[in-house]
């Protein structure tokens, strides 16, 4: 039962939301959380390959049920792409459909059940392993840079450097000489914001929806009725967390959309 081995609540809560760190070098200040880095590797590899593997198989007459799906998903990415971005959407199309699928994946993880994983887990010596990329904040943050460099990228190239340069300094209040600390004080604001909101957004929430179910999953070490009830919980709460799996996923993908395309904005 969930909680059973463990002396307090509270040990079981940390128990589970230990990371597995691997240090760098000799000091204390660089480390890398493996399982993040793991797990979200082999969610990429499954996800590409999924896509991959339909690919592969797609037909040019009447469409299987998981080609239709696919055909169906990546429609809906280009459609939202075409209504934000405006430029060459070569490659924001499958940066986009690339950016969904994996924060499905990640956030999807959620729902494996903790104590069956960490006793499956803990029997091959894996004793702090945490399952759901996303409710690392190191996940999210490197996501959301990630989009950021994308929209500088683009704004440079839209844009060339001098113009994108320029536009630090003369946006939004005007290109008057005394104008310039200010417009590049209130870019710098506009642009800090970008990642953090993007990144504490998706990270916020999933981690959330973490903490509800492990709360949930201490009821079951209370004997049999709390085992029931337990069970119930997680299930109706499971079934609401599928709309917060697929709701993050979709913001975070068009926030993606968004800041690339406002990369490229002339003001």
């Amino acid at each position: 039962m969930a909680g059973a081995s463990y002396e307090s609540p509270t040990e079981y809560i940390n128990h589970h939301l230990t990371f597995m760190v691997k240090q760098v070098g000799d000091t204390s200040f660089w480390s890398i959380n493996t399982d993040t880095v793991v797990t979200s590797i082999v969610l990429g590899f499954i996800g590409l390959g999924f896509m991959w593997w339909v690919t592969r198989k797609a037909t040019a007459g009447v469409p299987s049920k998981t080609q239709a799906f696919v055909e169906l998903c990546v429609t809906f990415v280009n459609d939202q792409v075409k209504g934000i971005y405006h430029g060459e959407s070569f490659w924001v199309a499958p940066i986009a459909l690339t950016v969904f699928v994996w924060v499905v994946l990640m956030n999807a993880m959620d729902f494996l059940p903790v104590d069956i994983l960490a006793t499956g887990l803990g029997a091959v010596g894996l004793h702090n392993w945490r399952i759901v990329p996303t409710a690392d904040i190191n996940t999210t943050f490197a996501l959301a840079l990630t989009v950021f460099a994308l929209m500088i990228l683009y704004g440079i190239k839209s844009k060339g450097i001098g113009g994108w340069t320029k536009e630090l300094f003369v946006a939004p209040f005007g290109n008057h000489f005394l104008l310039w600390p200010f417009n590049f004080l209130f870019q710098m604001v506009e642009w800090i914001s970008k990642p953090l909101s993007h990144s504490l957004r998706l990270f916020g929430n999933i981690y959330a929806g973490e903490i509800i179910f492990l709360l949930l999953g201490m009821w079951a070490a209370s004997g049999v009725y709390g085992t029931f009830f337990s069970g119930v919980l997680n299930l109706g709460w499971a079934i609401f967390h599928i709309l917060i799996v697929l709701l993050q996923a979709y913001i975070f993908m068009m926030l993606t959309i968004v800041y690339i395309a406002m990369g490229e904005e002339h003001h």
